[in-house]
């Protein structure tokens, strides 16, 4: 160990002390061979210039007078001698003990990457061995420079290489001896103790001072006296595999990164769909590289409904692994049977402020409390959007964050993960615009205060209620079509401040099996995780009453019936579904509704205020034509709303930006013959009939 002293205790100083041990190895060869043909080894210092540097720094640490057999035996003891004393796990080491190699795999592993370091390495090697020009170190030259008494044969050296993805072989179907030999690249670098942040695709290595310490996880005691244990019985060796359960916005990855650093290894996450097969050859190097750079390999897997995860064993790696999975999926493979399943919770109000206050830094912000109860988000969510709430607010040169900055920036993080898979209803609404019957105001009014109070709900009755209760809410609103159903969930998202996103269930219904489920899981799962108001459009299609099964069509629609009602009852952010048919609805939905509210065909003083708030500033119809068109026509709020802007678009058309009765009656003749209906038609609408005008008896009303 005195004789490498002054080398660094590091991955590179590791490397240099073997590269120096390898050349040395391939010096002696040379030797023995210039012997042979009564040659020098000045001679053969002499053929290659570049290995006389090499040999004097080597024989400068070497003892006086000691022979040659001597002094191979002497570097390997230093060596390892020098390895023992290292504090910090050494790749190549690593790698030797993972696949139970003797020193001389470690000098065959360099030698084949020494092109990689020095390129005058490839024309030595072109010049020893057969055929010539093959620049890289063969098989048949290992054995050649290993060819002692006493010393393995080269092959038992390198095909545990070979198996486990070590070591590549570029021409495989030439004859075993002329295999020329590589390291792969990333993994030459992680023997190097160098790895790019995304060494692989759809990959992110963290090193282990990148992780956060499992003392300042923002986690329950309980949940961190389970992590604690869960890394002795890994350390003990006595679990291979972890799961962690959670929804992808939950701090899976902090959590499992915590382990991993009580263990002292990094991490390197792997996104994956649950239906990969490892057969591709990039799955090979997973293994040698989490063995070279002291990582644990973690699956973030994508399972829907009925997906089974194969858990993979990594040849090159016999460390502990971890797989990051949702609430659904399920998992396989050797390693599953002795895996430990960790479940995590969404985090309660106390925490969810603790990581905003983290997440911005400590800075003083007024609005955190509101900001914390507003955004229902985990862990994960929380820190992209204070990022880039922080952008906001620099932009807008203000001190501190404000609402609206955590607004813009959740309204950021939506659009990245749920812009695919739901339309985003846009707009401003208030429940002044919504004319409803009042009963249908009032039912709307207690959904709001039961979203609003959602949290507090849950934790006040959750512990006393059979079952438990989350803090979802689940509203089904039922009418005919046009009576402002979607219009009262933009109003409600509008009131909550939160985004609503719009999902067609007749869309989300696929005709192979398995997928219908896929699809709902994959929306519902990102919605709740987003804590947005998702609107089910048109439930009917997957929420009619169940049928006898007659056929297998039958059986396959009422497993998505019954999927649906499972994943509603567990849901926990605020889900609006909208039906025309009510009355279609299957009665378990309505038991699993929080709130159903039902909209009715306006009445004719609720069609009168729908013709006030539709028709635009400055028309020219006159009160008594309004109020004899909202008694004689028996329309909806949303056909009062595409007629008032026909009327418009055909008074525009004409060059007077007036509506005008007699163009309001060519868009109601026209929204007639879109529905079908018959229409009356007269030269222009009379006065009301009736002795009080509708807008007297409402001024006397209010």
């Amino acid at each position: 160990m005195d004789s490498f002293a002054d080398v660094p205790v590091n991955a590179r100083g590791h490397l240099g002390l073997l590269f120096y041990a390898a050349v040395h190895h391939v010096v002696y060869h040379l030797r023995r061979r210039a012997s042979a043909t009564e040659r020098s080894l000045d001679d053969v210092l002499r053929e290659y210039p570049f290995l006389a540097d090499y040999f004097s720094q080597i024989r400068g640490r070497l003892p006086e007078q000691i022979g040659w057999l001597e002094s191979l035996t002497w570097l390997r003891q230093e060596v390892e001698a020098w390895e023992k004393a290292a504090a910090a796990p050494l790749p190549i080491s690593e790698m030797r003990q993972a696949l139970g190699l003797p020193f001389e795999a470690a000098l065959a592993f360099v030698l084949a990457g020494t092109v990689e370091e020095e390129a005058q390495f490839a024309a030595l090697f072109g010049s020893l061995q057969q055929p010539e020009g093959e620049h890289r170190v063969s098989v048949g030259l290992l054995q050649q420079v290993f060819d002692r008494q006493g010393s393995p044969e080269a092959w038992l050296l390198l095909r545990p290489l070979l198996e486990a993805g070590f070591l590549e072989a570029a021409n495989r179907d030439a004859p075993r001896s002329e295999w020329a030999l590589r390291v792969p690249t990333l993994l030459w670098n992680a023997a190097r103790g160098e790895s790019a942040e995304s060494p692989f695709a759809a990959t992110r290595y963290h090193t282990p001072d990148s992780l956060d310490p499992l003392a300042s996880l923002v986690i329950g005691e309980d949940l961190r006296a389970q992590l604690a244990e869960l890394s002795n019985l890994a350390g003990a060796g006595r679990t291979r595999a972890m799961v962690i359960r959670g929804m992808p916005g939950t701090d899976r990855a902090g959590v499992i990164g915590a382990v991993a650093r009580e263990l002292g290894r990094g991490l390197l996450e792997i996104e994956c769909p649950a239906s990969v097969l490892f057969t591709d050859e990039r799955w090979r190097a997973f293994g040698p590289f989490c063995t070279l750079t002291h990582s644990m390999p973690v699956f973030s897997v994508d399972a829907g409904p009925g997906e089974t995860f194969e858990v993979p064993a990594l040849a090159g790696y016999q460390g502990p692994l971890g797989v990051m999975i949702g609430r659904e999926g399920g998992i396989g493979g050797p390693a599953s049977s002795h895996a430990i399943t960790v479940q995590l919770d969404l985090e309660p109000p106390e925490h969810r402020l603790e990581l905003w206050k983290r997440a911005l830094n400590g800075q003083a912000t007024p609005e955190l409390s509101e900001i914390a109860s507003t955004f229902c988000l985990p862990g994960r969510y929380i820190r992209q959007c204070a990022r880039l709430a922080l952008d906001y607010a620099a932009i807008g040169r203000r001190a501190s964050v404000t609402m609206p900055d955590v607004r813009s920036a959740a309204r950021a993080v939506n659009r990245q993960v749920l812009d695919t898979l739901a339309a985003r209803i846009d707009g401003p609404a208030a429940w002044p615009q919504l004319i409803v019957h009042d009963a249908t105001s009032r039912e709307l009014g207690a959904l709001e205060a039961r979203c609003r109070h959602r949290e507090r709900l849950a934790a006040a009755f959750a512990p006393s209620i059979p079952g438990g209760l989350n803090r979802g809410v689940r509203a089904l609103f039922e009418g005919p079509s046009g009576t402002g159903k979607t219009l009262a969930a933009r109003v409600l998202a509008s009131e909550l401040g939160l985004d609503l996103y719009r999902v067609d269930l007749a869309a989300v219904v696929n005709k192979y099996i398995g997928e219908t489920e896929k699809n709902l899981s994959r929306v519902l799962s990102r919605a709740e995780d987003l804590n947005v108001i998702l609107l089910l459009d048109e439930g009917d299609s997957l929420m009619t009453r169940r049928t006898e099964v007659k056929s297998a069509n039958d059986r396959y629609a009422n497993l998505e019936t019954n999927y649906l009602l499972q994943r509603l009852e567990s849901y926990t952010g605020i889900v609006v579904i909208t039906t025309n048919a009510g009355n279609a609805i299957d009665s378990a939905f309505r038991r699993r509704m929080d709130c159903v509210v039902r909209f009715h065909l306006p009445d004719a003083t609720e069609r009168w205020r729908l013709w006030q708030v539709h028709l635009p500033a400055g028309h020219m119809v006159t009160p008594d034509a309004l109020e004899e068109i909202a008694l004689r026509y028996q329309l909806t709020g949303g056909q009062i709303r595409n007629i008032c802007i026909d009327a418009a678009l055909l008074a525009l058309g004409e060059g007077d930006p007036a509506v005008h009765g007699m163009g309001l009656k060519h868009a109601i003749q026209s929204e007639h013959r879109k529905t079908g209906a018959s229409f009356i038609d007269r030269a222009e609408p009379g006065p009301a009939r009736n002795g009080q005008s509708l807008s007297a008896f409402l001024g006397g009303l209010s």
